[in-house]
């Protein structure tokens, strides 16, 4: 029998992440918005209309002042900024999980089964051909599918042959 999960207000989950030894940082310029940090990673919580909290942006290792996003690529997961894109490591990979894992406990919110498995990535990108996930007529043409401008050349040998 599923639980109906009580949600817990912000004030609430504020207090709540204090407690639990969470750097809280007020965003500046912006009301209702923190940044919690723990473990070297960080993610954004606001205020709902409804007086709870939710995330705002999705945890992320902190990588020159900014929070990488985790991307997949089938090989190799790596985090990615504005800036930078680098290889994640087991130990960075173990700190995001611990931090979802405390950050998901401290709001009151379910712990889901293929979460608690391991560290989710933001984006999969298993194979390494650019745009084949956009519709065909919005991919850029290849080499081969460009009109040509003007008349075919004769190939040199051809022309040799041809005196």
């Amino acid at each position: 029998m599923t639980k109906k999960v009580q949600e817990r207000s912000y004030e609430d989950v504020v207090s709540n992440l204090r407690s639990k030894e969470f750097d809280v940082l007020e965003a500046p310029g912006v009301a209702n918005r923190i940044f919690v940090k723990k473990y070297g990673c960080s993610a954004a919580i606001q205020k709902t209309f409804e007086g709870g909290a939710s995330v705002f942006a999705h945890p992320g290792y902190l990588l020159g002042g900014e929070i990488a996003r985790l991307v997949d690529k089938g090989y190799q997961k790596f985090f990615k900024t504005t800036k930078l894109e680098v290889p994640a490591t087991a130990e960075q990979l173990k700190a995001l999980h611990d931090f979802t894992e405390a950050l998901t406990e401290a709001m009151g919110q379910t712990s889901l089964y293929n979460t608690a498995l391991g560290t989710v990535s933001n984006s999969y990108v298993y194979d390494r051909i650019p745009n084949r996930d956009t519709a065909p007529e919005a991919r850029p043409k290849r080499p081969w599918e460009k009109a040509e401008a003007g008349p075919k050349a004769k190939p040199a040998k051809a022309a040799k042959k041809a005196k």
